[in-house]
């Protein structure tokens, strides 16, 4: 027989068993112990304290313009958003309570040696670069609804008008091979494009690029449409030097507004159409000016500064146009008086042809 001693009751199990969680507790507890030692807890609302967000923040950076980098340019893309500007010191803040600008302005930014589109709010904000094509992208403008920009590029080897959403999606080149295609312009119902073909003179086409045919002939630049789609406003040197002229909507009906030396190309309605801004003078030293339509009227905007491409705000209440006047091109928006000068834009970049819209 085995003696007590070597055998192992019941009992004596149950004593080992304890023992042993015993230890195992013992060792958690000194574990806890030891990490809240090493890591004492945090007050609530401590900065220092590392948090879910924090490590997202810092795990993706905001994309500025140097990086812009898009190697499938015909695909859509997402807009990258471009450092906000600098505003020159106005009492632009003031303004802002009573008539603040509103809208959006679709403008031409240099990025990586091309031209390409950009939109940004019209106080500024949220500028935003939508195309990121291979070659010149230029002549932007909003669609009446504010949904769609309408542009020239020279993407596929000639210049083309092109259509993509105000949120960089959906780029559509609209014509093919009819020729060098310059300003396109939607009209106020939406039906036809209007816009420059080379030295051909001024054509129109339908929204969805059909039916392209010339209204006017010769050597018409940079056409755009009255508010209420009724007439078109283009620069000609039909009658010799270049001139700004006003036509029916169908071509017919041509008359000369302005009798000016040195005259530039693009222009803009007031909201009302009684109006239309453009600039003239020499390069380096052009000007904004004002004129009724029917040539009279004329008013000095700016003095100085090189100043060109002028824009009207749908409400009427500002201009938008480039500026070289702090040694590189800039959007700026003045009140339709030449007061409250604003710069908009403040990048190393050139900014340039802006348009408003909604």
């Amino acid at each position: 027989m085995k003696s007590r001693n070597n055998l192992i009751t019941p009992f004596d199990k149950l004593l080992l068993l304890g023992s042993g969680c015993g230890m195992v507790l013992l060792c958690a507890v000194l574990g806890v112990f030891f990490y809240l030692w090493q890591n004492p807890p945090r007050a609530a609302g401590d900065p220092s304290a590392p948090t879910q967000a924090l490590v997202f923040a810092t795990q993706a950076p905001a994309v500025t313009a140097p990086g812009f980098d898009i190697p499938t340019p015909t695909l859509p893309v997402l807009a990258a958003e471009i450092p906000g500007p600098t505003l020159v010191p106005s009492p632009f803040p003031a303004f802002f309570d009573n008539s603040p600008p509103m809208g959006k302005i679709a403008y031409t930014c240099f990025i990586k040696q091309i031209d390409q589109i950009c939109l940004m709010n019209a106080d500024g904000s949220g500028q935003t670069q939508l195309t990121f094509l291979d070659a010149t992208a230029f002549y932007a403008s909003l669609a009446p609804d504010g949904r769609t920009i309408y542009f020239s590029s020279r993407h596929s080897g000639s210049f083309e008008i092109y259509s993509i959403g105000v949120d960089g999606r959906d780029l559509e080149r609209l014509t093919n091979g009819i020729g060098a295609l310059y300003a396109p312009e939607l009209s106020p119902d939406g039906r036809l494009i209007v816009f420059t073909n080379g030295s051909r003179g001024i054509w129109v086409m339908n929204a969805n690029g059909k039916s392209p045919r010339a209204i006017t002939t010769g050597n018409d630049i940079d056409p755009t449409w009255s508010p209420d789609g009724s007439m078109i406003a283009f620069a000609s040197s039909r009658a010799g030097a270049r001139q700004l002229f006003v036509m029916d909507a169908d071509g017919a009906n041509i008359r000369q507004v302005t009798n000016l030396p040195e005259m530039g190309g693009r222009s803009t309605w007031s909201p009302d159409g009684s109006k239309l801004a453009f600039y003239a003078g020499p390069t380096g030293n052009r000007n904004i000016y004002v004129i009724n339509i029917d040539g009279s009227g004329l008013v000095q905007l700016t003095d100085g500064g090189d100043n060109l491409g002028p824009s009207w705000s749908p409400d009427g209440n500002w201009i938008a146009f480039t500026s070289f006047r702090d040694g590189n091109n800039e959007i700026y928006i003045m009140r339709p008086d030449g007061t409250n000068l604003v710069r908009l834009t403040s990048n190393a970049i050139s900014d340039w042809q802006p348009r408003w819209g909604r």
